[in-house]
C-alpha cells in the first residue's frame, strides 16, 4: 500500500468521497423541501462587506385597495415593498491527528475515513441548525414576537393533554400558518415523543431493504402526512416545580420536549466553501513521525424571511446564533417606526412544539 503525505495528498479527491457518502436525514431534509440549496450566493460573498455577509432582497407581494371602476374615480398606485434578508456564513474548521494516520485515509480505507469525515461535519451542521433555531423563536421586540408566540406551540404548563397527542401537530401548524398549513412537510422530534406516539399507534415507520435484500425499520416515520425525523439531539429542559409553600403538593421534576416543524423553504442553504477544505499536515519529529488532516468549511443556514443582523464579528459561534438579539425578521429598513414593514410570519413555514413528552 502506498504511503500518503503531504506532497500527494489529493484534497479534492478526498472531498468528493466525502461528498458522495449518504446520510439519510439530511438526505430527508433536502427531500422533504424544508432545507433548499441556494448556490448562487456564494459567488455574490466577495462583493459584499467582509466576504462573510451578504444582504438579499425579498420583494413583497403586490397589494392595495381597488377604486371603484366607474368611469369616474381616479386610479391610484402603490409601490411595492422590498425586505432586506441578510446571512451570515458559519465557519468552522477542526483537525485529526494520527500517529499511523496515513494508512487510515488511503487504499482501502480511503472511503471509511471520508466517511467519518463527513459524518462529523453532518453533525456539526445540525448543531448550527439547532442554534439558529433555538436563536430565531429567542427574538424580542413587537414584531419579532409575532412570529415567536405565532409559531409556538406550547402545552407543557396544561394540567391535561400536556403529552404529543393526535391533535398536537395539526393544532400547531394551523396556530402558525393557518389556511396555508400545508406548507409543512416535515417534523424532527426526540425519540421520547416519538416513542409515545408509536405507542399510540400515530407513528407508522417507513420501510427500507438492506444489501442483504432484509426488510427493515428506517429512522422516518410519518405522521398527519408529514415525515418524520427522529433525533435525541432535539432541545430538552429539564423543569423543577417546587414543593408548595402551604404544604399542598410535594415538588417534581418533568422534561419539556421541542419539536420543530419545518416546510418548504424553511431554510435556505448555501456551501459557500473555503480555499483549502481538506489538506494534510506531517510533523516527522512528534511522536516518531505523525499525519494530521486538517478540514475546513463555510456555510449558511438562513432560515426564510429572518434576517441575521449585520455583525461585529467574522463568524458566529453557536453561542452568538442563539441570542435572540442578534436576529429580525427581514424588513424595509425604514427609517420612521410608522413606516417600518416586516416581513409575513404567515409565509415563514417553522414553528415549535414545546410537550411533556
Amino acid at each position: 500500500m502506498a504511503l500518503f503525505d503531504t506532497k500527494n495528498f489529493n484534497g479534492e479527491v478526498f472531498g468528493a468521497y466525502v461528498d458522495k457518502v449518504p446520510n439519510l436525514n439530511r438526505n430527508e431534509l433536502l427531500k422533504s423541501g424544508a432545507i433548499v440549496e441556494k448556490s448562487q450566493y456564494a459567488s455574490m460573498l466577495p462583493d459584499q462587506t467582509g466576504g462573510n455577509y451578504i444582504t438579499i432582497p425579498i420583494k413583497a407581494r403586490i397589494g392595495g385597495t381597488p377604486e371603484n371602476y366607474d368611469g369616474s374615480t381616479d386610479i391610484t398606485a402603490d409601490s411595492r415593498d422590498t425586505f432586506t434578508h441578510g446571512r451570515v456564513v458559519v465557519g468552522r474548521a477542526h483537525g485529526w491527528t494520527e500517529k499511523d494516520f496515513s494508512t487510515d485515509i488511503t487504499g482501502e480505507d480511503f472511503m471509511a475515513a471520508a466517511g467519518e469525515v463527513a459524518e462529523y461535519w453532518d453533525d456539526i451542521d445540525q448543531k448550527t441548525l439547532l442554534s439558529t433555531l433555538k436563536g430565531i423563536f429567542s427574538m424580542t421586540g413587537t414584531a419579532n414576537l409575532e412570529f415567536v408566540n405565532g409559531h409556538t406551540y406550547d402545552v407543557s404548563s396544561e394540567a391535561d393533554s400536556n403529552k404529543f397527542n393526535e391533535t398536537t401537530l395539526n393544532n400547531a401548524i394551523q396556530k402558525a400558518l393557518g389556511d396555508n398549513k400545508s406548507k409543512f412537510s416535515l417534523a424532527i422530534m426526540h425519540s421520547q415523543i416519538a416513542t409515545n406516539l408509536e405507542n399510540l399507534k400515530l407513528l407508522a415507520y417507513m420501510k427500507g431493504t438492506d444489501a442483504d435484500g432484509i426488510e427493515r425499520d428506517l429512522t422516518l416515520a410519518t405522521l398527519n402526512g408529514r415525515t418524520v425525523l427522529v433525533d435525541d439531539n432535539m432541545p430538552t429542559e429539564l423543569v423543577t416545580v417546587p414543593e408548595s409553600a402551604e404544604g399542598k403538593g410535594d415538588g417534581y421534576t418533568y422534561t419539556k420536549y421541542t419539536t420543530y416543524v419545518l416546510g418548504a423553504g424553511a431554510i435556505e442553504y448555501t456551501d459557500c466553501g473555503a480555499k483549502v477544505p481538506y489538506e494534510m499536515g506531517r510533523n516527522p519529529s512528534k511522536n516518531g513521525g505523525e499525519d494530521t488532516l486538517y478540514s475546513r468549511q463555510r456555510k449558511i443556514f438562513s432560515p426564510y424571511g429572518i434576517s441575521f443582523k449585520q455583525p461585529s464579528f467574522i463568524s458566529p459561534t453557536d453561542s452568538q446564533l442563539e441570542v435572540g438579539t442578534n436576529w429580525s425578521l427581514a424588513n424595509n429598513n425604514a427609517s420612521a417606526t410608522k413606516d417600518q414593514k416586516y416581513f409575513p410570519v404567515k409565509a415563514i413555514p417553522i414553528a415549535r412544539i414545546i410537550t411533556r413528552g
